[in-house]
């Protein structure tokens, strides 16, 4: 993967690898998406300026640092920026003037007061960039929004535009995985182009030619296809992903094993192996708020009952954090109070130091609340978790954190923990213990080394 990925970044000793002519482009937001989406459209060979409103993220990139982890893309930064084909600013009328198609790429978060996604960012970041536009452009929406969103925008914009009708929408959803970002974006499985007219298929078509001539398969559709694309493929692997961990509940209830289950599961060529990995559930920024804020989306459209099922696919999620505390304590003698508990784990997927609503911190959070003493390792998210949760205790290392345990458990399956010598950790603990939340150690290589292991769903 790293060899293809350095062959497309590569890209311009390649003849027609690079978009010829490079097309003009404004990336609206440097998170995780944006800053991902600008330094890769850069090495595609495009003039790319990346615009955000915080003074600090933008110094950091034009410095040549990315502000949060993310394998090889730091690497691709530094070579975008010696292109002298990117940069970035906090100044909209500057990414107006100086590009034809404008990336939306800023966040949507749950609101506080309900399920619906919170679109002020998206409302905000289109607003100030339609006063810009005083020529033909095209905006193109990648944040994940609500259907209809796109159509409410685009009469926005057809107001505060100076040119007016002159400006297009357009919706391409994004499908990152945090910790594959770079190869998403370089060697996407599909590129979904939600349009309106000829000329918006075209400029993206030019935008993203070099992925089109490497076989990248295209669709095409109306703007609420696109809009929809991303929340029904995120509400159908969470759908996956809770199944099985339903079927986990089933295992114990029966002393059966989910492990086996889902193999034999994962043979059948209609169900498929991904996503079918039972443990702690899904988390981050994607799956949990874009399934509510759909549910949402479809009460007001009164279609609610057709997305009911996602309820219970969102509490069987929420339930396996409750069942993972749960298991500790069996462990623990039925008692977490004064428990020594060695927390592996804080984001919420490993190769990603992202801690929105991560499991790892929730079931750590849990355990501290019911009087464990807990500390935690993480070997990329120590930064953000120590901000988020102040109140959690810290190591710098997994030894520091399983000292003296009495339990340890797995709670993010980064390959430091699978790689773990039992019989190493052994001599560190008190007691040799481990709850497997993530199904990624070998039991059998932990119990030969004296430890009593489980796992959800597993007797």
């Amino acid at each position: 993967m790293r060899t293809e990925l350095h062959e497309l970044s590569d890209a311009d000793h390649r003849p027609g690898a690079v978009a010829e002519p490079g097309q003009r482009i404004s990336v609206i937001g440097t998170g995780y998406l944006g800053a991902t989406h600008a330094i890769c459209m850069a090495v595609l060979g495009h003039d790319v300026i990346g615009l955000d409103v915080d003074p600090r993220k933008v110094g950091w990139l034009n410095d040549g640092r990315v502000p949060f982890f993310e394998p090889g893309l730091p690497e691709l930064l530094e070579k975008a920026l010696a292109t002298g084909r990117l940069s970035f600013t906090t100044d909209p009328a500057l990414a107006a003037a100086r590009a034809d198609v404008h990336f939306v790429c800023v966040g949507t978060p749950q609101r506080k007061d309900s399920l619906a996604a919170d679109l002020a960012h998206v409302d905000a970041s289109v607003s100030t960039l339609a006063h810009h536009l005083d020529r033909r452009a095209l905006i193109v929406g990648k944040s994940t929004v609500p259907i209809g969103t796109a159509a409410r925008l685009t009469a926005l914009v057809h107001r505060l535009a100076p040119a007016g009708e002159e400006v297009e929408l357009a919706w391409n959803p994004e499908f990152l995985r945090e910790g594959f970002a770079v190869e998403d974006t370089l060697r996407p499985d599909r590129l979904v182009f939600g349009v309106g007219s000829p000329w918006a298929l075209g400029r993206l078509q030019d935008v993203f030619a070099p992925l089109i001539e490497a076989g990248v398969p295209v669709v095409t559709s109306d703007l609420q296809t696109a809009e929809l694309v991303k929340v029904a493929a995120n509400s159908f692997l969470a759908t996956k992903i809770s199944y099985i961990n339903a079927m986990a509940e089933v295992c114990e209830a029966t002393g059966a094993d989910v492990h086996h289950l889902a193999e034999a599961l994962a043979h059948d060529q209609r169900i498929g192996g991904r996503f079918l990995r039972p443990g702690l559930g899904f988390g981050g920024g994607c799956l949990p708020k874009d399934i509510r804020a759909f549910m949402h989306r479809t009460e007001e459209l009164g279609v609610g009952q057709a997305t009911a099922f996602l309820r219970e696919v969102d509490a069987i999620n929420t339930r396996r954090r409750q069942r993972t505390v749960d298991l500790v304590r069996e462990m623990a003698g039925g008692d977490l109070v004064g428990t020594r508990v060695c927390a592996l784990g804080a984001a919420f997927k490993p190769d990603s130091d992202d801690i929105r609503d991560a499991p790892a911190l929730d079931v750590a959070s849990m355990l501290q609340a019911a009087g464990a003493h807990v500390r935690v390792y993480d070997p990329q998210a120590m930064e953000n978790a120590r901000r988020a949760y102040p109140q959690l205790c810290y190591a710098g290392s997994v030894a520091e954190a399983a000292l003296g345990a009495d339990v340890v458990v797995l709670l993010t399956e980064w390959n430091q923990f699978r790689s773990i010598d039992p019989h190493h950790l052994g001599a560190e603990v008190t007691h040799r213990r481990v709850v497997d939340g993530r199904h990624a150690l070998d039991a059998e290589a932990w119990r030969s080394a004296g430890w009593d292991y489980r796992a959800l769903g597993r007797p």
